[in-house]
């Protein structure tokens, strides 16, 4: 094989290594961040009491930072130089304009506000309060030419991902939101910066043992009147214990709820899609009847006007 051979074949392999490297790195980042917004929307649901959530709530911060990174993955834009610069609240405010008693245009006219970026915090904001931040994602999702204009191949918006994304936003319909739409928050200058902290806490549990004898004779070793030798084995009292299978089942009805909702709000998205098509297929059914008709109609009357030809043919010929 010829060196010039060799190099090139070399060159395809390390382009070939390249692109299967930058797409694991997509796929990974993507599948972090949907899984760290299941934990942010799970731990606004458990922070939640009677009170409104405002900007005070490190939950919320961490939450509307990461939701901010996974409305700015892939990002690309559509605008030229001299539109400055662009974030995910072009493709909002593109892709759901035409929702109805929508915030959009109240945002965009915000005085206070100039900063694409910022009015993209200002709308996570409002739509929490209105409990309509699921829907509006849905509604832009639906308009697929814009979102492939502001996105590029991997993106979440343009997997499966994102309807996962609306699914988890809907549980927090269930939750009280109050924010001022001022200060530092909505500067539009500084990043968002996701805390994981708070998802990295390791919770010891029996789950490494296969055995259902050694979870009891290690449940038994933890009375009172003896001491545990295993030192991953919690001391915890009964009410401690009923108490956190309490905390457990809530979170779980929670989940389940979320969970619930999201797949009330598909039902409902997919009954009004067969309605739209059923609409669409009867009218081109009625546009089918209609040109059927008028091809008939047009047949005879051409129909008519070859006999007619023929006997003005049939006429001239008999008079010569």
């Amino acid at each position: 094989m010829e060196p010039s051979c060799v190099q090139a074949t070399m060159a395809m392999l390390d382009v070939s290594k390249k692109t299967s490297t930058i797409s694991r790195s997509v796929a990974v980042e993507r599948k972090n961040l949907i899984t760290v917004c299941r934990f942010s929307v799970k731990t606004l649901l458990e922070k939640y009491t009677a009170e409104p959530i405002d900007d005070s709530s490190e939950e919320f911060i961490n939450f509307a930072a990461v939701l901010e990174h996974i409305l700015s993955h892939g990002f690309t834009g559509s605008g030229s130089w001299f539109d400055g610069q662009r974030s995910y609240w072009d493709f909002i405010r593109l892709a759901c304009g035409k929702v109805q008693n929508s915030c959009i245009s109240s945002i965009e006219n915000m005085e206070n506000i100039s900063a694409s970026r910022a009015k993209g915090r200002a709308w996570i904001r409002v739509a929490l309060m209105e409990k309509r931040l699921s829907e509006y994602i849905s509604t832009a999702l639906r308009d697929s030419r814009t979102t492939r204009r502001f996105y590029g191949d991997g993106a979440i918006m343009l997997r499966e991902e994102a309807m996962v994304l609306t699914g988890m936003l809907i549980g927090l319909g269930a939750i009280d939101f109050s924010f001022c739409l001022k200060g530092e928050a909505l500067d539009g200058k500084s990043s968002a910066v996701i805390d994981y902290t708070p998802y990295l806490k390791f919770t010891q549990s029996y789950d490494y043992l296969s055995d259902d004898d050694d979870r009891r004779s290690i449940d038994s070793s933890t009375s009172d009147d003896s001491v545990p030798e295993h030192p991953y084995v919690p001391l915890v009292t009964d009410e401690e214990s009923w108490a956190n299978k309490c905390r457990k089942m809530e979170q779980r009805f929670k989940i389940v709820y979320a969970q619930k909702g999201y797949l009330e709000e598909l039902v409902r998205l997919r009954e009004s899609q067969l309605t739209n098509v059923e609409t669409e297929n009867k009218e081109l059914n009625a546009r089918l009847v209609e040109l059927e008709e008028q091809s008939q109609q047009e047949k005879r009357e051409l129909e008519a006007i070859v006999l007619e030809l023929q006997e003005q043919l049939d006429h001239s010929l008999n008079v010569k």
